[in-house]
């Protein structure tokens, strides 16, 4: 049976439109890191080399070099952890220049992706569609933990306004957040979706999950 992250892992990648607690654990992700405004025109190249690669694991079956324990399934979301520079928070005066992003973008993959099927998968990859950033993609393990998350409907650029909401809910149950570092997880395509009705899940570390 195809594993379809959108039925099975509902309390991951569907929560609902307010805030909750949850506790993520660990998975795998192809990753890679950048600096600077999502709107310049490198950007998508970023998410580019990401789906080349995942979608390279999901088709492997079809060049027969699929690894063992593969089971067909439904490629996960496009995610990125976002930060600003050093220089940016040392200077920090209450808003944020675009420019001054640090982001990891990454897609997770099922745990029959290994290390030496990574790179099995990156050098098929480069040959059939090569692209200077496929240097840049490692295969990471990721556990999150505690965390406070909610659905953002709308904007990018309205996002704060969820992040108050969630703050104060965080604050209401005893539970602090770790660091202005938080993660999306894109559920809508930027491209081909109308800003009002973009749908972000959006998340951040928490101190603890309350008793």
């Amino acid at each position: 049976m195809k594993h379809e992250w959108r039925k099975h892992e509902k309390e991951i990648y569907l929560p609902k439109n307010g805030p909750e607690i949850v506790t993520i654990p660990e998975f795998k992700y192809f990753t890679i890191v950048g600096e600077g405004d999502p709107n310049n025109d490198i950007f998508p190249e970023y998410i580019n080399v990401l789906y080349s690669l995942s979608y390279g694991v999901k088709m492997s079956y079809k060049k027969g070099i699929e690894p063992k324990g593969y089971f067909d399934y439904t490629v996960y979301p496009l995610e990125g952890i976002w930060d600003i520079n050093e220089e940016a928070k040392n200077n920090f005066s209450g808003t944020v220049n675009k420019d001054d992003f640090v982001f990891k973008l990454m897609i997770r993959q099922p745990d029959f992706v290994t290390s030496d099927f990574f790179y099995d998968i990156l050098t098929l990859t480069k040959a059939k569609k090569p692209h200077k950033l496929l240097d840049c993609v490692r295969l990471e393990t990721i556990k999150e933990g505690a965390c406070v998350q909610m659905l953002h409907l709308g904007s990018y650029d309205n996002e704060p306004e969820s992040f108050k909401i969630m703050e104060d809910f965080a604050a209401k149950h005893g539970v602090k957040r770790l660091s202005k570092k938080h993660r999306e997880i894109y559920l809508t395509d930027a491209r081909k979706t109308a800003p009002e009705k973009l749908k972000t899940v959006l998340r951040f570390r928490i101190d603890s999950i309350p008793h």
